[in-house]
């Protein structure tokens, strides 16, 4: 069984269709090592390798929202990101293995180590590359390239109520994992928190399966993105979509959720790292065997690390969500000697 949400409710299966891209169930291990406050264990959820292909939390989402593409007669998929964005890069991934021509519309960030190969795996994959920055007319750009291409457009990060649902059928996923004796239940559940699909979910699927733990949703985004305010709307505007297709789901899901919104480990805003970051970062390579990166995934590890040293620190088991890809890509970070589909002002990455 790997789809555990469409096993408790086959109604809402049968009409809430997905495409069968993720390797599922993700493995989970539990680590233990040492810390200046003394031995600790951190138990792990692999969405790192989600997919043969590419890794990471949007092949979840990505399951629901191509599947409902492919029924509306969409040729081709479009989204939108910062140039070096994991969504992006997987939606173009993931469209090539099914068939889908892919457009990502993508704007200017932060240098960081992943981007040149984003850049050149995109590349590889024949993406339309559109850059979208401050100065572009949107309005025109959009006619220009949605307009008359049977297009399906993914809104930033797959965060709709329909890729939400495919981490509520991941907190069901978990809750099966605990039952079956894999991994302790853990009191908390520390997960990067971007666009919040995945976050929102997760909280819901794990009320769904009824596993008393806590949601920890560190931000790594700005505020324009990611708010407490938006993350309610989103998760009841998912419980009750799903309510809408399956009269089975509870009508007081929402509120059987438990999360805890963190915003102390932002760093600063969306790509920038503080030494909490990095530190984070490296703990986990060192002592975990996980190859995070600063963006996401490392902040997300520091609130978890913090934790874990607090003087109030009770022994209590906690979880880190990996949603970052380990999958390695056919290519490097090399200045290619041909753009070919690659923008001219992306080419500034490779410097």
């Amino acid at each position: 069984m790997t789809d555990f949400l469409a096993a408790a409710y086959p109604l809402l299966a049968d009409r809430l269709r997905k495409m069968p891209i993720a390797d599922l169930p993700t493995p989970v291990s539990t680590v233990h090592f040492d810390t200046a406050s003394g031995s600790r264990s951190v138990s792990i959820k692999h969405d790192d390798v989600s997919s043969a292909h590419y890794g990471g939390n949007k092949i979840r989402k990505l399951e629901y929202i191509l599947q409902r593409a492919r029924d509306r007669g969409a040729t081709r998929i479009a989204t939108f990101g910062a140039v070096g964005s994991n969504h992006a890069l997987a939606t173009a991934i993931l469209a090539a293995q099914t068939d889908f021509d892919c457009t990502c519309f993508l704007g200017a960030q932060p240098r960081a180590p992943n981007i040149a190969r984003a850049l050149n795996m995109h590349r590889r994959l024949g993406t339309e590359l559109v850059p979208l920055g401050r100065t572009v007319d949107r309005i025109a750009t959009f006619r220009r390239f949605l307009q008359g291409r049977h297009c399906w457009v993914i809104p930033m990060g797959g965060s709709s109520w329909l890729g939400a649902v495919g981490f509520v059928n991941a907190g069901l996923e978990l809750a099966h994992q605990v039952e079956s004796g894999a991994l302790t239940a853990p009191h908390r559940i520390y997960i990067a928190n971007g666009t919040m699909g995945s976050s929102t979910g997760l909280a819901l699927g794990l009320a769904l399966a009824e596993l008393p733990v806590e949601l920890h949703a560190v931000r790594v985004v700005d505020d324009h993105v990611a708010s407490p305010s938006g993350f309610e709307r989103l998760m009841r505007k998912t419980a009750m979509m799903m309510r809408r297709l399956d009269p089975s789901i509870p009508i007081d899901l929402a509120d059987r959720t438990r999360m805890r919104w963190r915003d102390e480990f932002l760093a600063g805003g969306y790509a920038s790292f503080d030494n909490a970051t990095r530190n984070a970062v490296e703990v986990a390579a060192d002592a975990m065997g996980l190859a995070l990166e600063t963006t996401y995934t490392g902040k997300a590890m520091a609130a978890l690390l913090r934790d874990l040293e607090s003087p109030d620190y009770a022994g209590e088991k906690y979880l880190f969500w990996n949603t970052y890809n380990s999958r390695p890509l056919p290519v490097t970070r090399d200045r290619p000697d041909v753009p070919d589909n690659i923008p001219p002002q992306f080419m500034t990455y490779f410097d």
